[in-house]
């Protein structure tokens, strides 16, 4: 099975649990070589400014968490946009389109967003 990367929106981050549960947070994925492609050229200092959390909201980081979770606050969600819509400007995939919804959706809505790491 291939490796992926899962994103989704948190509707209520008061009950968010360290938990592997893609399916609570009706997740799309972005396969993991197409995300390395990404981290390798000339999107990764710019996803590496990200402001996000690492597993939970009392750890702040910068960057996806590769291997691990990563919560994605509002605030973060328009850059995180502008580095996917720059990405699929140039790999036009399918994956990058569905992830660009679901980042839209949750900043329509004002919610956090979660990733799975590999």
């Amino acid at each position: 099975m291939p490796c992926r990367h899962e994103f989704g929106i948190i509707d209520c981050l008061e009950e968010y649990r360290e938990k592997y549960e893609p399916e609570k947070y009706n997740c799309t994925y972005v396969e993991d070589d197409l995300l390395d492609e990404i981290y390798d050229k000339e999107f990764k200092a710019k996803i590496e400014n990200l402001d996000t959390f690492a597993h939970n909201t009392d750890r702040p980081y910068k960057n996806l968490a590769y291997y691990g979770i990563t919560l994605i606050p509002p605030k973060s969600l328009e850059k995180f946009l502008d580095i996917i819509i720059e990405a699929n400007a140039k790999y036009k995939a399918k994956e990058l389109e569905m992830l660009i919804d679901k980042i839209t959706d949750a900043i329509k809505k004002n919610k956090w967003m979660i990733h799975y790491g590999i």
